[in-house]
């Protein structure tokens, strides 16, 4: 069980400060299932609030244990995707989401052009110029960070079982995703290539923070049936510690390089 936090600890977002030689840096941008004391419980049960339509299971418990075995500097969203969703664009028409694997959230139903502009400014940009602040503070350094942001999905969606216990996916960059898809294929496991998602959207948080700055970005989706106890989440952390230093040891990670997007329609 993943307990609800109190309103007074809700905090915009929660940051892990890095080693100074360490380029790894991580986001978690569906960390919490946590409501701040103004907007209530959105309308929803404490049962709905504990679904993935909240947050992404497990993903906070694996960042953190990521940062800890790797020095990386982490940040993590602070509230539930559902008041806004900090891994979309600001424009993105899901930004506030009205309904959400089936369920309808009343908080949600009248949320008007205001309203969305004001959790923009209270909890998604605060949270977004966290992430951009350790990316900057990497490249003032003269150091080209390496960026993973950690997720995870349901076992199935629509009926459809998932047969890959976890995905990696990216944009147009490979430099970080096709070595870690093969590294994580090296011990055995079933990689999703862009799967269960497409890793190309526009102004999501890989595209604002690895893909316009040029710098060596890719998100890793873990079933959350991996993911259901302590345990779980330690032995992906280990794993994703192991894969990740033939990585970073790369030399084509080491510098800037503009790829573009998919998502602005260029192939």
């Amino acid at each position: 069980m993943h307990d609800l936090p109190s309103p007074s600890e809700v905090d915009v977002f929660q940051q892990v400060a890095g080693a100074p030689d360490q380029r790894l840096i991580l986001f978690c941008d569906h960390a919490s299932n946590a409501l701040p004391h103004a907007y209530g419980d959105l309308g929803l049960t404490r049962d709905q609030l504990e679904r993935h339509i909240a947050y992404d299971i497990g993903a906070a418990e694996v960042t953190r244990r990521l940062a800890a075995l790797t020095g990386a500097g982490a940040v993590l969203a602070g509230f539930s995707r559902l008041l806004i969703d900090p891994n979309r664009g600001e424009d993105d028409p899901t930004l506030v989401m009205r309904m959400s694997d089936g369920a309808v959230i009343p908080g949600n139903a009248r949320a008007g052009a205001d309203e969305i502009a004001s959790r923009v400014e209270k909890f998604w940009r605060p949270y977004r110029s966290a992430c951009g602040a350790l990316v900057d503070a990497a490249l003032a350094a003269n150091q080209v960070p390496i960026l993973l942001g950690v997720h995870s999905f349901t076992p199935s969606f629509k009926g459809c079982a998932r047969p890959w216990p976890c995905g990696v996916l990216w944009d147009r960059d490979p430099r970080l995703a096709a070595p870690l898809i093969e590294a994580l294929r090296g011990e055995g496991l079933l990689v999703g290539d862009n799967e269960p998602y497409d890793g190309a959207l526009k102004n999501d948080s890989m595209y604002e923070l690895s893909t316009a700055r040029g710098v060596p970005g890719a998100l890793i989706e873990i079933r959350q049936d991996e993911l259901g106890t302590p345990e779980d989440c330690e032995i992906w952390a280990q794993r994703l510690a192991r894969a990740l230093p033939g990585v970073l040891a790369r030399p084509e990670t080491e510098r800037l390089e503009f790829f573009g997007s998919r998502a602005d329609g260029r192939e």
